[in-house]
């Protein structure tokens, strides 16, 4: 069985997280660029102030 020190463990689980918050940076990218949601975004943020008629008193 292969031994493995502490620092090997923690220079691969800094790769692994490094790599990891990688790709979840580029997939909320992609979904936040994607044509079709751009509606969806329209919308939200129209929809904050729909409902409003005037100040809050």
């Amino acid at each position: 069985m292969i031994g493995f020190d502490h620092e090997t463990l923690v220079a691969i689980s800094k790769s692994f997280g490094l790599f990891y918050l990688i790709a979840l940076s580029i997939g909320v990218l992609i979904y936040a660029c994607w044509p079709s949601n751009k509606l969806r975004f329209e919308r939200a943020a129209k929809s904050i102030l729909d409902d409003e008629e005037g100040p809050w008193r």
